[in-house]
C-alpha cells in the first residue's frame, strides 16, 4: 500500500488526465510512472516536473536509454522504489 496519496490513472480528470495521457505516451512501458503519480494531487507541480523531465531526457551527450540507466542506478543507490 502506498504511503503517498495518488490519483489512479482511471480516476484522473481534466488537466490531470491530459498530463497522465502525455506521460503514458512518452513512457517506455506505456504506463504513468509512479514518481509522477506521487505528485497527482498537485497538477501544477506535476506539470512543471513533467516539462523539466523532457529537458533531462532529451538526447545530447547521452542517449535517452543512458539517461534512464543513470536515473535507475541512482534510484537504486538511494533505495528508492520509484
Amino acid at each position: 500500500m502506498a504511503r503517498i496519496k495518488m490519483v489512479a490513472e482511471d480516476e484522473a480528470e481534466g488537466p490531470l488526465a491530459e498530463i497522465y495521457a502525455r506521460a503514458k505516451a512518452r513512457s517506455v512501458a506505456g504506463v504513468v510512472p509512479e514518481i509522477l503519480r506521487t505528485m497527482s494531487l498537485r497538477p501544477d507541480f506535476l506539470t512543471a516536473i513533467n516539462e523539466a523531465s523532457r529537458l533531462h531526457f532529451t538526447d545530447g551527450a547521452l542517449t535517452r536509454a543512458q539517461h534512464e540507466m543513470v536515473a535507475s542506478y541512482v534510484s537504486a543507490l538511494n533505495k528508492c522504489r520509484y
